[in-house]
């Protein structure tokens, strides 16, 4: 539970944040993403041949996956100038109205979403509006869209990308024109949403004008790489950042399951009911910069893969994760997944299978509450209930790395639910004792 700082901070919080809770109903997210997961696709190291034509050959598999939302990294051609390695930075954009050759063609691109389409699943594309490649066009046509220093030379958004140029959003035709490019995907090729890159670095204004816009069109599904609650004034999900520190905190012994129960509560409190938060053990900046699941996680890597699933609000899988990548792939060479059969594939299939059907593990308000279970061991087992309608879930984590036994209290507890793993029915009472090994988990349903 909570302490009494850890409580008056939430108070707090809530009070400065109601004005933004109340009103970030303006946009709720599509009907369709509200039990879905979400797959990010680096094209570039998917295959061999790093193309559309390629990864579309990779869909049946993906559909058996079950991560329905495809979030595609930047599509579109990359900037040559300050270009970092051989093949550059994939946010880098040099024409938001095309795509990287690399990659194939408009035309195969727009093949390549009506075939997710008929396949039921979605496409959002990696939207990069803070900034652009030194040799966008626009450096040329419309300099004044451009941040500059007090000489008057346009300047990156901070020392280390040096590849791209910052936008000046102080600029009203600049909104205008980022508008009209983003609505050429949702026009020309159907495409489901955006996942937008340094949210959070551009004025939330901007974003209520484009998505208004663009949802004239059809209703969007937005993902902001951010993690603060005002950012759902716009966008239906962000990053939870806190939660994926504290689980590689729990690894090193420096955070525990009370530091991850009180950041749930956090969430629960402060963000608005209808905002959805990303749950991740691995993304393309964690995998590149910080190091593989296998180098984080160590032994939790599947344990933390199955927590991800479990809370609130939508799981997300990098490419490679289901196939137990364990390399960084590089970020601007080219670098192919290494594919294999592994665990997680089927681990991950159950789990999506079970979030599209049970509605306690469904996302936002849709979903049911986390109702922490007393537990003789607070500070490495992790135990909770979601209900939602007439669907329940249990699960139990031991997130350590030695067996524990150990009670588990609370009436939410009580009744028969079946283990998702093996189908075997089993009854509890609302005080039960368990055993766990290191790093074991149990998902119960009903």
């Amino acid at each position: 539970m909570l302490n009494k700082n850890i409580q008056l901070f939430n108070i707090l919080c809530l009070f400065l944040l109601l004005p933004f809770t109340l009103s970030a109903q303006k946009f709720n997210p599509p009907e369709w993403s509200y039990n879905k997961a979400i797959y990010e696709v680096n094209i570039r190291q998917y295959t061999k041949e790093g193309n559309f034509k390629a990864f579309e050959q990779q869909l049946p598999k993906l559909k058996e996956l079950g991560a329905d939302i495809l979030w595609f990294m930047p599509i579109h051609p990359i900037g040559e100038e300050n270009r970092k390695g051989s093949l550059g930075s994939y946010y880098s954009v040099k024409d938001y109205k095309a795509v990287n050759p690399e990659f194939g063609t408009l035309e195969e691109f727009k093949s390549l979403v009506k075939m997710i389409h008929k396949m039921g699943m979605y496409v959002i594309i990696d939207w990069v509006a803070n900034h652009t490649a030194w040799n966008n066009q626009w450096v040329v046509d419309h300099p004044e869209y451009y941040t500059t220093d007090s000489l008057g030379n346009m300047i990156s958004p901070n020392m280390d990308w040096t590849d791209v140029a910052d936008l000046n959003y102080d600029n009203q035709k600049l909104w205008v024109e980022m508008i009209q490019s983003m609505k050429f995907w949702v026009e020309e090729y159907d495409i489901d949403g955006f996942r937008c890159d340094v949210a959070g670095m551009v004025p939330i204004e901007f974003w209520m004008d484009a998505r208004t816009e663009l949802e004239k069109t059809k209703k969007l599904f937005m993902l902001a790489e951010w993690d603060t609650p005002e950012i759902h004034l716009v966008f239906d999900m962000s990053y939870d950042w806190k939660i994926h520190d504290i689980m590689n905190g729990i690894i090193k012994k420096e955070k525990t399951v009370t530091d991850l129960i009180q950041q749930i509560e956090i969430n629960q409190n402060v963000f608005p009911s209808n905002s959805f938060r990303m749950e991740f053990t691995s993304n393309h900046d964690k995998n590149s910069w910080n190091g593989t699941v296998f180098e984080r996680l160590g032994d939790g890597v599947e344990t933390f893969a199955v927590l991800t699933c479990v809370i609130p609000d939508m799981p997300l899988v990098y490419s490679g994760q289901e196939a137990g990548n364990s390399k960084r792939l590089l970020f601007f060479e080219k670098d192919t997944i290494e594919w294999k059969d592994y665990k997680l594939f089927n681990i991950y299939s159950k789990l999506f299978e079970l979030k599209r059907n049970n509605k306690a593990l469904f996302n936002g308000d849709h979903g049911g509450k986390m109702i922490f279970l007393e537990c003789t061991d607070e500070e490495n087992i992790f135990a909770f209930t979601r209900k939602a309608d007439q669907d329940k879930i249990l699960a139990i984590f031991n997130l350590s790395d030695q067996p524990i036994e150990f009670d588990l209290i609370g009436g939410t507890l009580l009744g028969t639910y079946k283990n998702l793993f093996t189908g075997k029915l089993e009854s509890f009472p609302s005080s039960t004792s368990f055993s766990l090994n290191a790093w074991e988990y149990r998902i119960y349903t009903r």
